[in-house]
């Protein structure tokens, strides 16, 4: 199928400002029906006990599980096992505690969703710079070039039919998978750093964090790299705790990026363009959104609790200040409405009809008369 059509407190960058059509019924009538279920059934947007059961057991899982790895002097095998838990963990406190908590969805409080989110600082990355990456440049734009940087990897991948295609993208959907595991790495490492010091986000100008920003950057990077490097070195040497590093960074890092990416890279989602110099899109925002986006796996329960609702990104696109224990309701209502007023929604049965689906596009986007 070829596609043709916070906390923070800064400026959007003026090269970002892409104008949606006005909304219509549908929009609004949309936003009455969850706003109804909300008001029927009494249930909370958000400080939702169910999340702070999940935030305790997520919590908990990732400490146990750090600590077989490091402390436990246990044999390889079991440390491996360790390993493979304290990945799944970390990405776990990813999915759910970080972020809700930088959408404001985990709490009515500001300062527990300004906790929540600082959890991103603590497994490595930046809240500040994930806000501007996540929040606005892709929740904002999605799927649309230049724009929307999640679909942005430079030569490395092809993700847009609107992006230059290289001779080597004819193999993306062979190589992109090992290509995944340094995405944990990056930030770890070089892309957060790369914005502080630039003040840019691939080609998208962003303020420098200030004040209590700057400080919990560096705080959260010092503390991580001494639980990643330093408190490990005393007990194994240097060159395992690199190896270790590497492992676990690197299969975190293909874990988060095909959750993330099965959502918007698929053969159903679309790529929209916006006309001219008015910058101005053909739908509303949130029919960009449905046609940009696909649910997946909705009905297997593991699955979504594991990854904080993201397999309803329909849901969370539309909805991202709403904590995702609610997604699963919440879907009912989006299909039906979007069903009576003739409006795309996608959403593949399972999760490998989700991964097949956006190997597919990989593999359609690197062919030469693709464009």
């Amino acid at each position: 199928m070829v596609k043709t059509t916070s906390s923070q407190k800064s400026i959007a960058p003026k090269q970002d400002k892409v104008r949606f059509s006005p909304n219509s019924d549908f929009e609004k009538e949309l936003r009455r029906r969850v706003q109804q279920h909300f008001d029927q059934t009494g249930l909370p947007k958000r400080d939702c006990p169910k999340m702070y059961f999940k935030t305790s057991l997520v919590l908990i899982w990732a400490a146990i599980s750090y600590s077989l790895v490091v402390f436990s002097n246990l044999p390889l095998w079991c440390i491996l096992l360790g390993a493979v838990s304290l990945i799944m963990s970390l990405n776990a406190i990813g999915f759910n505690l970080m972020h809700d908590g930088v959408h404001g969805a985990y709490s009515n409080r500001h300062l527990i969703n300004k906790l929540m989110g600082l959890s991103m600082d603590l497994i490595g990355g930046s809240s500040y710079f994930w806000y501007w990456k996540h929040n606005y440049l892709h929740h904002s734009y999605p799927n649309i070039a230049g724009h929307d940087d999640d679909i942005e990897a430079g030569i490395f991948a092809r993700f847009s039919p609107h992006q230059k295609r290289y001779f080597f993208h004819r193999y993306q959907h062979i190589y992109i998978w090992f290509l995944y595991g340094f995405l944990a790495i990056k930030w770890h490492l070089f892309d957060d750093f790369y914005a502080l010091y630039t003040k840019r986000i691939n080609e998208h100008s962003i303020d420098r964090p200030q004040g209590w920003n700057i400080l919990i950057f560096f705080g959260g990077k010092l503390c991580f790299f001494t639980l990643a490097f330093i408190v490990p070195s005393f007990f194994y040497p240097i060159t395992y705790v690199l190896l270790f590093y590497v492992f676990i960074a690197f299969l975190q890092g293909v874990q988060m990026s095909v959750i993330l990416q099965l959502a918007h890279c698929n053969q159903d989602a679309e790529f929209p363009v916006h006309s001219g110099d008015s910058k101005t899109m053909a739908t509303t925002w949130i029919v960009h959104q449905l046609s940009t986006t696909a649910d997946y796996a909705r009905n297997n329960r593991i699955l979504n609790w594991y990854v904080g609702g993201l397999n309803f990104q329909v849901e969370h696109h539309l909805f991202p200040t709403i904590c995702h224990v609610n997604y699963p309701a919440i879907s009912t209502i989006v299909a039906k409405t979007c069903k009576e007023y003739n409006v795309a929604y996608f959403a593949y049965d399972s999760f490998v009809s989700g991964l097949r689906s956006h190997y597919e596009w990989l593999r359609y986007l690197g062919q030469p008369e693709t464009t």
